[in-house]
């Protein structure tokens, strides 16, 4: 009961109870009274950790929603062909921002609350297949709407005037279990970003937490971004998130997460983030395709706590392969893509050189832990196989509170532009004169070393490094390092490479994982 419906109650109880008849009562002193009534707060993220603190200290209840009518047993292309009417868009006349509310079908069919945000108030809405036109070529029977009752909405799509001040583009889309992407200026849709990741790449098996409910906010006249609230829940965790979406030549997600664990939880990844690799020119061979690469991502890229800057080339693995970098409160790590040029991938309907990277910048201290690479065998490229995350070496305790702060970044560049070279390419094949070892290129940035070559120094985890030599390209702009690997015996091995100067490293250290077929 609100402040004021809670003093209207009193009054109207007090004006029932008095009675014409009674005698009067002597005459009170006149007091100077001054009533006041609390407006209720505006909704903002603290009602999100008390509904995630709540959500906790209960049994987990999974949510599903039967689908029926025209939602149920959909194709593909049946679910592309269900599409959200723009006349019913809440945000319908801002120029700014509008919004999509996305059906159910497919794969997705765990209902999702959404309600709208209005000057602080809360409006929740309600799902209505009213909202969404049917493709004809797909539905040529009709659809009857009586028969689709109250599913649920799937997620939710933000537009904003992205590439050009009059088409509102797409710029990010929340739906199914915590994934959410976006895109920024000039890129495609490519990886995905997650709330969390449970169990991933273990034994166990994963779990995935779900965004049971989202509260996004009407952004004001002339704002420049979208706050969105989010309720997470699963298993193991319940937790609140709140999301500062500012899209732009960089789209920013200004994040805050709340965690309350269910469990003792020690499998648990922070800020994930999901991609796909099949190959490239270090594992070109074992594909049969016309493509020179296939990728949305091509390295895992690291800044420590120390700030040292790391390269981790993704590979194509015939097993699965887990990497985890140990570190001291991370400056930032994040899935990249450095091939920009279309002869890079030489396909028309993909364009995977616009694939948009994505960077993760703690804004607290997130203490010991590591930054963790999951590579999972793949034989075509419509299946995400990357996942990076960090990993707290602390046991998140049941009935704790866990906060983390940090800015996720989607664009073609990492937003690190520290004055070190970076990698350009790497490249590998079997040597020509030794048939038990393997020859690596790696190109770097040639722009920032000087006239003085640099000293590489090459690390293998097992096995030894053969023959290696640099080589200047510059009217390719390159410094190449070539040499030669030798597993003797070794079926797995951690490779690294730095060039450094008189004062330190020159370059950003390239690490790879070679395992034998």
């Amino acid at each position: 009961m609100t402040a004021v419906s809670a003093l209207s109650s009193s009054l109207g109880a007090a004006l029932a109870q008095e009675s014409p008849e009674a005698p009067p009562e002597p005459a009170a002193e006149p007091v100077e009274t001054v009533e006041t009534v609390e407006e209720a707060a505006p909704f903002g993220f603290e009602n999100v950790v008390e509904m995630a603190r709540d959500l906790a200290a209960k049994p987990y209840e999974y949510r599903d929603a039967e689908l029926v009518g025209s939602f149920a047993n959909l194709t593909y292309d049946q679910y592309r062909g269900i599409r959200f009417r723009r006349d019913r868009d809440p945000w319908a006349g801002s120029r700014d921002f509008a919004l999509d509310l996305l059906p159910p079908g497919a794969i997705f069919h765990e209902p999702v609350d959404i309600s709208l945000v209005d000057e602080g108030v809360v409006i929740p809405v309600r799902f209505d297949p009213h909202m969404f036109d049917f493709d004809p070529a797909q539905f040529p029977d009709g659809v009857d709407y009586e028969t689709l009752g109250s599913m649920g909405w799937s997620g939710f799509r933000l537009r904003a005037p992205l590439n050009r001040p009059d088409v509102m583009d797409e710029i990010a889309v929340f739906q199914g279990a915590s994934y959410f992407r976006a895109v920024a200026r000039g890129t495609l849709y490519g990886l995905s970003a997650r709330g969390l990741a449970i169990g991933t790449g273990s034994a166990e098996g994963e779990e995935f937490p779900l965004f049971r409910g989202f509260w996004i906010h009407k952004p004001a006249s002339q704002d420049r971004s979208v706050l969105v609230h989010a309720l997470l829940d699963s298993r193991s965790v319940s937790g609140a998130f709140q999301f500062r979406i500012i899209p732009g030549a960089e789209t920013v997600f200004n994040t805050r997460v709340a965690l309350f664990p269910r469990q003792d939880m020690r499998n648990v990844g922070i800020a994930p983030l999901t991609s796909m690799y099949w190959f490239g020119p270090t594992d070109r061979s074992r594909v049969d395709d016309y493509r020179p690469a296939v990728h949305d991502s091509d390295g895992l890229q690291m800044l420590t706590g120390s700030e040292q800057r790391l390269w981790r080339v993704l590979s194509g693995h015939s097993t699965l392969q887990i990497s985890a970098f140990m570190d001291n409160d991370p400056l930032g790590f994040g899935l990249a893509q450095r091939a920009r040029d279309f002869e890079f991938y030489k396909d028309a309907e993909a364009r995977y050189e616009k694939r948009p990277s994505a960077w993760i910048a703690p804004q607290d201290d997130w203490g010991k832990g590591t930054v963790t690479l999951v590579e999972i065998p793949v034989e075509n490229e419509f299946n995400d196989n990357i996942v990076s995350f960090w990993q707290p070496a602390d046991t998140l305790r049941k009935g704790n509170r866990y906060d983390f702060d940090y800015i996720l970044t989607f664009a073609a560049e990492v937003p690190d532009r520290a004055p070190i070279s970076r990698v350009i390419e790497t490249m590998s094949g079997k040597a020509v004169n030794n048939a038990n070892a393997r020859t690596y290129i790696v190109d770097f940035d040639l722009d920032l070393f000087g006239s003085e070559d640099p000293v590489p120094q090459l690390r293998a985890s097992a096995g030894r490094i053969g023959h290696s030599y640099l080589l200047r390209l510059p009217e390719q702009g390159r410094m190449r390092l070539a040499f030669e690997y030798l597993p003797e015996g070794a079926r797995l091995a951690d490779l690294s490479a730095v060039l450094n100067g008189p004062n330190g490293p020159l370059s950003e250290t390239w690490i790879a994982r070679w395992t034998r077929e």
